[in-house]
């Protein structure tokens, strides 16, 4: 599968490449967004190099480098996986560097994914799994138009203790008459 770049407003999203190594690093070393995505793996430096290099190669999945129109700077990732065609279906998840959060970025990237996904791909559904503790990406979420489908109870950790995963789908009719109105 060809890995597309998308262009919005602000930002466009490109295939994730080994130039993202160190800015990714920034993301999975940092508390705040470990605990906000609910990433419990440590990861080395090395596992970083090693994942941007080979991603963009990988069939099932799109993992996109969030970035500023006319920059390459790196500011977050937006992945679209459990690509099922025959399901139509998807899931999604965004994670943007600190300094990049609460600025909007989120809801382009995630508007110009969906696109994609119900557009070109012709999915029926995505679908997010969003830790309970992250309000602010439950929010997200919710104004954009995904609904909350149910809860996976303890599903990830949050420091020595769990937190729930708060199950959410956006469906193509859903996703389609949001954009009409």
């Amino acid at each position: 599968m060809d890995k597309p770049t998308l262009h919005g407003e602000m930002l466009a999203l490109r295939p994730i490449g080994p130039q993202d190594a160190e800015p990714m690093w920034e993301v999975v070393t940092d508390p705040e967004a470990r605990r906000m995505a609910g990433i419990a793996r440590v990861y080395t430096r090395d596992d970083v190099a090693e994942w941007t290099a080979k991603v963009a190669g990988m069939d099932g999945r799109i993992d996109l480098a969030v970035t500023m129109q006319g920059s390459d700077e790196y500011l977050g990732e937006i992945v679209l996986d459990e690509i099922d065609t025959h399901l139509g279906s998807a899931n999604l998840r965004l994670t943007m560097r600190p300094a990049y959060r609460g600025r909007g970025y989120g809801t382009e990237a995630i508007l110009l994914v969906l696109g994609m996904a119900f557009g070109g791909l012709g999915l029926h559904r995505v679908g997010a799994v969003v830790p309970a503790i992250n309000a602010r990406a439950h929010s997200l979420h919710e104004n954009i138009g995904f609904r909350v489908e149910g809860r996976l109870r303890d599903a990830f950790r949050d420091g020595d203790g769990w937190t729930d995963g708060i199950v959410m789908g956006l469906l193509e009719d859903e996703y389609r008459a949001g954009r009409d109105a």
